[in-house]
C-alpha cells in the first residue's frame, strides 16, 4: 500500500506529498443523447434455437418462459403486487377522507372499505368531520366590512361629532372605492372604461380611464365643496355656467397633457373626506343649503346621497373594466338611494314634458279630486313603495289616484336610473295605462347623466 508520499500532485501515484485520488463523478449517459437501441435478449427454449444460450445480462427471474411460437406460458410469471395491509389502509382514511391520498393509495382504501365495516365506519365519521371544517374564504376583504366594524365601534361608543345619516351612504361609498384604487397598479389605472348614460332619447356611450374617472367624479363632487365653502378641484378651469357636464369637460381639457394616471387619487380622497368633516361639523342644520346643479338645485341632503350613488355606479364602471367584484350598497344606504330616485321622477316627468319628450298631463275630471298616480314597487334590499304624480311636479302621489304599477328589482331600478339598461330592455311587471307606464320608465332613465 502507498503513504502519502507516494502520489503526485494530480493525484496519480508517485508523487511526493500527494493526496490520495478521489474519482470525479462520471456524467449519466442521458446527458449526451438518447439512450442507445438495445438489442433483443435471447432465449433459450429447449429443443429450438440451439446455437443461442440465455443471456447472462438478465436475471433468470426476470426471464419469460412464455413460448415463442405459440405464447404460451411454460413457466411461472412475476407474482401479483401484494395489497397494502389492513394496518397501513387504517392509517390513511385521515388522508382519504381530506382528499389528499394519491390514486393508487385511493382505489386501495375505498376497495377495502367494501371488505371492512369498521373501517367503512370509520371513514364516514372522518368524511363527516371534515364537512364541519370551515370551508376556504376568499382573501378579499368584505366591502362591506368597514361600515360593519364602524356601526358596531358607534354603538358601543357613539361619535362625539356623528356623521349625518344622508352623509354616510357617500362616505361609505367613497371609502369601497378608495379601497380599490388602492389595489390597482398602474397598467390598471390606464384601462379603458365606458361611461353610459340615458340622453332622453337613447343610450349614449364615452371611453375614458380609470384615472379619467376619478377625475370626473372628483370634478362634479366638486360643486358640493363649493357650496360648503371648500376650495374648488377645478381652480381657474372651472366653467363658469355650473353643471356635471361641463365641469367634467373642463377637468378632461386640463389634463390632456397629464401622464401620471393616478394623479387625481389623492386629490379625490382628501376632497371627499373634507366633504364629510365639513357636513359633520356643520349639524342638522346644513341639510337643506342649496346646490346648484346647473339648470336645477338640489338640497345639500339630496346632493350628498346623489353623489353617493354616482360613485357606487362608476366604481362598479372600473371593477367591470378592471375584472373585479364589487357589490352593491348596503340595505339601509340603498333605501336612501332608490327614495331620492323615486323623489325626482316627478320633476323629470315635467322636464320631459316642456322638452317634447312626453305627453302633456291631463286635466282633472273635477276640482279637488287626486290626482293621477303610479305605483312603483321596488323589491329587494333596499325596495319599497311610492307613489308617483304624474300630472303635476309638486304634488304628491297617493293611492287613491293610481292609475298603473311597475314592479321591479331594487338593482334593475337603479342600473335603468344610471343609464346602464334602456326603458324598453327593462323586465318589469307592468300593469295599468300604457302610457305612464312608458314615461315613468323613460323618466328613470333620464335621471342619469355623464
Amino acid at each position: 500500500m502507498r503513504g502519502p508520499d507516494e502520489w503526485d500532485g494530480r493525484g496519480r501515484p508517485g508523487g511526493p506529498g500527494a493526496r490520495p485520488r478521489i474519482p470525479a463523478p462520471r456524467p449519466a449517459a442521458e446527458d449526451h443523447g438518447p439512450l442507445p437501441g438495445l438489442p433483443p435478449v435471447p432465449h433459450a427454449v429447449p429443443g429450438r434455437f440451439p446455437d443461442r444460450a440465455p443471456s447472462h445480462d438478465v436475471p433468470a427471474e426476470c426471464e419469460s418462459d412464455d413460448d415463442p411460437v405459440t405464447g404460451d406460458e411454460t413457466g411461472p410469471r412475476h407474482p401479483p403486487p401484494t395489497a397494502p395491509s389492513h394496518k397501513v389502509l387504517k392509517s390513511l382514511l385521515g388522508a382519504w377522507a381530506l382528499s389528499a391520498c394519491s390514486p393508487e393509495e385511493t382505489a386501495a382504501v375505498e376497495e377495502h372499505l367494501t371488505d371492512c365495516a369498521a373501517c367503512a365506519q370509520e371513514a364516514l365519521r372522518l368524511r363527516d368531520a371534515v364537512a364541519l371544517l370551515h370551508p376556504a374564504d376568499s382573501l378579499d376583504l368584505d366591502p362591506l366590512l368597514r361600515s360593519r366594524v364602524l356601526e358596531g365601534c358607534l354603538g358601543r361608543r357613539p361619535a362625539r361629532i356623528p356623521v349625518p345619516q344622508w352623509a354616510t351612504p357617500f362616505d361609505a361609498e367613497a371609502a369601497k372605492l378608495d379601497a380599490l384604487l388602492r389595489d390597482m397598479g398602474e397598467a390598471e389605472w390606464r384601462a379603458p372604461v365606458r361611461l353610459r348614460w340615458f340622453d332622453g332619447r337613447e343610450p349614449v356611450e364615452r371611453g375614458s380611464t380609470v384615472g379619467g374617472v376619478i377625475g370626473h367624479l372628483m370634478a362634479v363632487d366638486g360643486m358640493v365643496a363649493t357650496a360648503l365653502g371648500l376650495p374648488d378641484p377645478l381652480g381657474t378651469d372651472a366653467p363658469e355656467q355650473p353643471g356635471p357636464r361641463r365641469r367634467t369637460e373642463a377637468y378632461w381639457r386640463a389634463q390632456g397633457g397629464q401622464h401620471d394616471p393616478r394623479a387625481p387619487h389623492d386629490p379625490w380622497r382628501e376632497q371627499s373626506r373634507a366633504l364629510v368633516r365639513t357636513v359633520s361639523f356643520a349639524g342638522g342644520g346644513s341639510a337643506e343649503l342649496p346646490v346648484p346643479y346647473g339648470k336645477f338645485d338640489l338640497s345639500l341632503r339630496d346632493a350628498f346621497l346623489d353623489r353617493a350613488f354616482e360613485t357606487w355606479v362608476h366604481a362598479g364602471d372600473i371593477a367591470e373594466a378592471v375584472d373585479y367584484p364589487y357589490k352593491p350598497p348596503a340595505a339601509g344606504h340603498l333605501h336612501l338611494l332608490v327614495d331620492l330616485a323615486a323623489r325626482l321622477l316627478p320633476t323629470t316627468l315635467a322636464q320631459r314634458r316642456q322638452a317634447g319628450l312626453a305627453a302633456p298631463p291631463q286635466q282633472l275630471v273635477a276640482a279637488g279630486a287626486p290626482g293621477r298616480s303610479l305605483h312603483l314597487e321596488v323589491e329587494g334590499n333596499g325596495g319599497g313603495d311610492w307613489y308617483i304624480a304624474l300630472d303635476s311636479p309638486g304634488a304628491v302621489g297617493s293611492p287613491e289616484g293610481v292609475v298603473a304599477q311597475i314592479a321591479l328589482d331594487s338593482d334593475e331600478f337603479c342600473q335603468l336610473a344610471a343609464g346602464h339598461i334602456s326603458p324598453e330592455e327593462t323586465a318589469a311587471g307592468q300593469q295599468g295605462e300604457r302610457a305612464a307606464i312608458r314615461e315613468v320608465l323613460f323618466a328613470a332613465a333620464a335621471l342619469s347623466r355623464l
